[in-house]
């Protein structure tokens, strides 16, 4: 997520955070760079005029000057802006009113709204603990309606059925009362897709807000539109009262233009942003977290709360009694550790939460790929489960058949089993007096120089 823009800042702001003191020249120099990186990133040209004074204005004045380390004191400010810019802290949904809580989704075709439904209704389920209805008033596509009919029954929410016979308006009052009659706390309307210069469907929509009277008006958007999200919401808001943003398609945005514009064009804050595919990819948008990944910085506060979330604690805790124990670490705990890092979906997006990782050279970033993830589950699940509790069986003919059971080359076995071996040793270094700190010693010698996540030559974790 918005890679190129975290690529030139962080390198512009890496010149100027080792100067001694700074300068009206280093900074003009500094800023002119930073100017470009927006431009780039596709951000609205009032926000960056705005963007750039602001963080020039603080810069020349005494804050930097006297500051011990001016460089990182310029480096906070332009932190603080980006924050400031993209609306201060997350704005959680208001549902602090009569049941049932009535959310409604707006926005253009194909930015994603019947998909932000289901993954909004499966946050408020499991998150917040709410008993969810979901509805679809989008009776120009029936396909919608069976979307998301499918989409409530993968995620066990309720669904309210609708069909394309019928208006809009009764189907969202119909919904609603059912609702109340059933003592749901929340109700997810979602709408058709319609464009701001469509007066009937503009129309339609305004008299379905006036009658359903929705606590939450949510515009739906694609991130990847850059700053004409920003337009189009600006555009919606002046026919609908909109009371926040969901920003879609994150995950494919590399220049963060839609993020950095819609609150200062809008005045409306990014509530939610959507970061994949999966139901479970929406999260509560934090400016200051995404300014701190936007500047290189990492995001350890949301990695921490998806492994809260998405570990299973389980199997962690029977993982750690069973290596305390001193039975070892198999090649099905293994498979385990793999599978449990995919479902929080994958090295590169726990790797871009780090500190520091957008510093690594590409050709380590390439290293460290989620095929390589998928391949060695594959390798595992190619063996007999004597052979996976067993590694030491592996030998040259039951190596050819589980590469070719796998689809893969006697090597990739060979290197799966070395990489198993580095991690078993690991967790035998875990289990003993000073277990932690023996592991982390351990985790360096499987690191290259320079850091996590390299190729670390031929026996490296993720060395070829």
């Amino acid at each position: 997520m918005f890679e190129n823009l975290s690529d030139r800042l962080s390198q512009t702001l890496r010149n100027i955070t080792g100067k001694g003191r700074l300068t009206e020249d280093n900074i003009k120099d500094t800023l002119r760079e930073v100017r470009m990186a927006l431009l780039e990133a596709d951000v609205a040209l009032p926000v960056i005029k705005e963007f750039i004074n602001n963080v020039k204005q603080k810069s020349v004045g005494l804050e930097v000057s006297k500051s011990l380390n001016p460089g990182q004191a310029f480096l906070k400010i332009v932190n603080a802006e980006l924050v400031s810019a993209m609306g201060e802290a997350n704005e959680s949904l208001n549902l602090a009113t009569q049941k049932p809580a009535v959310l409604m989704m707006a926005g253009l075709q194909g930015a994603g709204k019947t998909t932000s439904v289901g993954k909004l209704a499966k946050f408020l389920k499991e998150r917040e603990k709410k008993k969810v209805l979901v509805v679809s008033a989008d009776v120009y596509r029936p396909a919608a309606i069976k979307q998301l009919e499918t989409l409530a029954t993968d995620i066990g929410v309720e669904f309210f059925p609708s069909t394309v016979e019928q208006k809009p308006v009764d189907i969202a009052s119909a919904a609603i009362s059912h609702a109340k009659l059933q003592f749901f706390d929340v109700v997810i309307l979602d709408t058709a897709g319609r464009l701001h210069v469509d007066n009937d469907m503009m129309n339609e929509i305004k008299a379905l807000h006036q009658s359903v009277q929705p606590v939450e008006t949510l515009f739906v958007v694609d991130a990847m539109t850059g700053q004409d999200a920003a337009n189009t919401a600006k555009a919606f808001n002046e026919a609908l009262p909109l009371t926040g943003v969901i920003l879609t398609k994150a995950d494919g945005d590399a220049r963060g233009g839609a993020a950095l514009s819609i609150r200062s064009i809008t005045g409306k804050p990014i509530k939610f942003i959507g970061m994949g595919e999966k139901t479970d990819a929406l999260e509560p948008f934090h400016p200051d977290r995404i300014a701190s990944r936007i500047l290189g910085m990492g995001d350890v506060l949301s990695l921490i709360e998806e492994v809260e979330r998405k570990v299973d604690k389980d199997k962690a805790m029977k993982l750690a009694n069973k290596v305390k124990k001193g039975k070892g670490f198999d090649l099905e705990d293994f498979r385990d550790q793999l599978a449990q890092m995919r479902n929080m979906g994958g090295m590169m997006s726990m790797m871009g939460k780090l500190p520091g990782m957008s510093q690594l050279p590409d050709n380590v970033k390439d290293k460290v790929n989620d095929k390589q993830f998928v391949q060695m589950e594959a390798i595992i699940n190619s063996m007999t489960q004597k052979e996976r509790t067993h590694p030491d069986l592996i030998k040259g003919s039951r190596k050819k058949r589980i590469a070719a059971g796998s689809g893969t080359q006697i090597q990739d076995v060979n290197r799966l089993l070395k990489q198993f071996t580095q991690m078993q040793k690991m967790m035998k270094k875990m289990s003993g007096k000073g277990g932690m700190s023996k592991m982390m010693r351990g985790m360096k010698g499987m690191m290259p120089p320079g850091g996590f996540g390299g190729p670390g030559g031929p026996g490296g974790m993720f060395g070829r």
